[in-house]
């Protein structure tokens, strides 16, 4: 599980579809929340572009429990919002009203914070399941 952690933080620091597709089987199944999933190779870099719109990426993780086969991952990621789409699609996803900005004010830095899930075969992830919440990180 560790060595999957590690993969994953690299890909999202580097901000590297094809590094993070490289993590999973070609029908890896990636839920990165409870409701959306991407299946396959394709889907995976499809989904994984959205992280070129982020700067300044730090990534920390603590394995919770590694059965060999899978386990359980703690992760928590700082980001800078380097483009309108970007926020556009981050304040779309919540479903709340938590940065008041008007056009033109600086775009926020972002916390995530979450916990994923894998099954691993042969060193590479058939499934992840992620749940998570993102807010703006305090001024």
């Amino acid at each position: 599980m560790d060595r999957f952690m590690q993969g994953y933080k690299a890909a999202w620091e580097q901000r590297d579809p094809a590094m993070f597709a490289a993590l999973f089987t070609p029908d890896g199944r990636y839920h990165n929340t409870p409701f959306q999933v991407q299946n396959g190779t394709a889907e995976l870099m499809e989904y994984w572009k959205r992280v070129q719109l982020q700067e300044d990426v730090k990534v920390s993780y603590e394995v919770l429990s590694d059965t060999g086969a899978g386990g359980l991952a703690h992760w928590h990621v700082t980001y800078q919002v380097a483009s309108e789409e970007l926020f556009q699609i981050w304040a779309k996803s919540t479903g709340t009203n938590l940065v008041s900005r008007k056009p033109g004010d600086p775009l926020p830095r972002m916390v995530l914070d979450g916990i994923l899930q894998a099954s691993l075969a042969n060193g590479r992830c058939t499934e992840a399941r992620l749940w998570w919440h993102s807010m703006p990180q305090a001024t």
